[in-house]
């Protein structure tokens, strides 16, 4: 399949707010295996020219990739509505169900609109389904969450992406970040100043990085579900569960 909507990552070994001599170049160590590199799939949510949405998921991906990561960045500019005549169809949407599937982790940034996530931002998650095919696309993923606002400090549109990523049954790593009057914190390049916001950004970056390690050796264990068995029709091998052979009888 030819991706056609992932965005490039403009200078990515340029990190000039980030100072180096503080960051773990492998967060992770010591948690799980860390190869193949954790792959990471980065949503935002404005279509603005200079998105701050969009710069700093860049910001992100640049430093995931400095931890050793690969990452994509899906540009949702020409997603249809959902439940749109021909919308499963449409290029956009299998694009980004195709990285969906690829990923095993996801950043999602949104701008807060009125209070809430964007438009844009809900957008792509609705076109994320919880099962395709028998296949789910974000089922047992990590998922770590961040905003951008014009005004003051707000925590509407994380909580929201928090309450979103539960319902596809991700885990949602406990750090988040919320940039107050982001355009004050992007200099003309579009790169983020070196600041408090930055810091936490790094911060929410590592955690998810670590988090994802951790669940990677028992993701297919994590998200086993008895209904799902049960509709199935597969019953439980007692050989190889441990729960029941840790309450089977003597």
């Amino acid at each position: 399949m030819t991706f056609a909507r992932l965005r490039s990552l403009p200078d990515p070994d340029h990190l000039p707010a980030l100072d180096a001599a503080h960051l773990s170049a492998e967060p992770a160590r010591g948690l799980g295996p860390t190869d193949p590199a954790p792959r990471i799939l980065l949503l935002y949510g404005s279509l603005r020219e200079r998105s701050y949405s969009r710069l700093c998921v860049e910001e992100a991906a640049r430093l995931l990739q400095r931890m050793g990561c690969e990452t994509r960045i899906f540009d949702p500019c020409d997603l249809p509505l959902p439940g749109a005549p021909g919308d499963d169809d449409h290029p956009a949407v299998r694009e980004l169900r195709e990285h969906a599937f690829w990923s095993e982790g996801m950043v999602w940034c949104s701008p807060e609109r009125h209070g809430q996530v964007s438009g844009v931002m809900k957008l792509q998650i609705d076109h994320l389904p919880l099962s395709l095919g028998g296949m789910r696309p974000t089922q047992g993923r990590t998922l770590a969450v961040m905003q951008v606002s014009g005004g003051s400090q707000s925590f509407n549109a994380v909580n929201t992406l928090r309450l979103l990523g539960r319902w596809m049954r991700m885990v949602t790593v406990p750090n988040q970040s919320s940039v107050a009057k982001a355009f004050q914190e992007f200099d003309e390049a579009g790169r983020m100043k070196p600041s408090a916001y930055y810091e936490r950004i790094v911060d929410v970056m590592e955690e998810l990085v670590r988090f994802t390690i951790l669940v990677r050796p028992h993701a297919v264990q994590l998200v086993d579900r008895y209904s799902e068995r049960k509709a199935a029709g597969v019953p439980v091998e007692i050989t190889s569960d441990l729960s029941a052979i840790a309450a089977a009888p003597p």
